[in-house]
């Protein structure tokens, strides 16, 4: 090697670390599948010959990645990853930087008006009639709920979750409920202050008609005047 090579630094890893990789490389590889149960501290403190603290480090760190659930008083089980499961993982990470960065919420509400022209597209080329009248449901729904702020709100973002459940793409409709769950505060706050809701219930009763028509290109402009509305009025009261 010659005077001028750096040195390999070798550096020393933590137990927990060490016994985490080979924990999720046994949950990665299959050899414990979703809904086995890991296991006993005692059991991989033999195994792996390290203490209980190294132990309930790694168990911790594997659930901090929605790979293992922990129940207090029962051994920890494998998780069955969805994508609505991975997406939770995120929540309280996105929350703060919505919280932190007025840009950030901006940013997410234009995804998220691209996101919902794409799906709403989608539903109107692919809706069955057990989908529309899904969507009616969820509207109906809403409709029933004015006079209850929290409950109208969950019946929206109820309608807009179904318009992406209609692409049969599982990744699609949890994208659609963690979006709106970000935005959760900001649309209540939002209802309040408006008192619009009577004019979200036209609005979503349009798209509705654009989607039982199959007709995306007026689902989309519908889509697109409703979001349009919403953001204005917010950054009004801004």
């Amino acid at each position: 090697m010659s005077d001028s090579a750096s040195p390999e630094t070798i550096v020393r890893r933590k137990l927990s670390h060490e016994v985490f990789d080979r924990l999720r490389a046994m949950i990665t590889s299959g050899d414990l599948a979703p809904g086995d149960a890991m296991p006993s501290e005692r059991d991989l403190m033999d195994r792996f010959g390290v203490g209980r603290p190294a132990i309930r480090e790694a168990m911790q760190a594997l659930a901090n990645m929605g790979l293992i659930t922990i129940t207090h008083g029962e051994r920890a089980r494998v998780r069955l990853l969805t994508a609505k499961s991975i997406f939770q993982q995120v929540d309280l990470s996105a929350h703060m930087l919505l919280s932190a960065s007025p840009d950030s919420l901006e940013h997410l509400k234009q995804a998220r008006s691209f996101f919902e022209r794409g799906m709403v597209r989608e539903a109107a080329m692919k809706a069955t009639e057990a989908d529309i009248e899904r969507l009616g449901e969820a509207l109906e729904r809403q409709r029933a709920s004015v006079e209850d702020v929290a409950a109208f709100v969950s019946a929206d973002m109820r309608f807009h979750t179904c318009i992406a459940a209609i692409s049969r793409n599982p990744i699609f409709e949890a994208v659609s409920e963690a979006m709106l769950g970000w935005l959760r505060e900001y649309r209540t706050d939002l209802l309040i202050w408006s008192g619009k809701q009577d004019r979200t219930l036209a609005e979503h009763q349009e798209i509705l008609d654009h989607i039982r028509e199959h007709d995306p290109d007026g689902a989309e402009a519908a889509m697109i005047r409703h979001l349009d509305r919403s953001s204005a009025l917010y950054s009004h009261r801004g």
